[in-house]
């Protein structure tokens, strides 16, 4: 993906979740997508993404909700899967909480994958909220 990216020219750099090579207060947003399962340390990466950015900023989050279809899924094959046997899925309300440990406020909450994914034939809707679909995202702002 790193290759690719330059290839169109998006800036890569290269680093961990945990110890965020930037500075201070240096972001308006920051997003993560299907990360926070296969973080060492959710409450060190959480710190570092609070670190880097500015006052009221936002951190977009987006996983698979363990309690989903698809989290269940995901979990009853984990072994099987190369990339799933070192994940550790979370619960929305874990996630939550641990947002708010680490002084993110304001919570937005998006959902989608609505059906097991070989039954998805179109497009499928956005839904506000969370508990019925399977890929949750959290939009938090930092607290000033």
């Amino acid at each position: 993906m790193r290759i690719i990216a330059r290839s169109r020219g998006i800036d890569v750099t290269d680093g961990i979740a945990e110890s965020l090579p930037f500075n201070d207060k240096q972001f308006e947003y920051v997003l993560m997508v299907t990360t926070i399962c296969f973080l060492d340390d959710v409450n060190a990466a959480l710190k570092e993404v609070f670190r880097v950015l500015k006052s009221h900023g936002f951190f977009i989050v987006g996983f698979i909700d363990k309690e989903s279809f698809l989290g269940h899924q995901y979990q009853i094959h984990k072994d099987e899967n190369p990339f799933y046997k070192v994940v550790n899925f979370y619960l929305v309300y874990s996630v939550i909480s641990y947002l708010r440990e680490n002084d993110f406020g304001n919570l937005h909450y998006t959902q989608a994958i609505f059906h097991d994914l070989s039954e998805i034939k179109d497009v499928e809707p956005v839904k506000k909220g969370f508990g019925e679909g399977s890929f949750v995202v959290i939009r938090a702002e930092k607290n000033a």
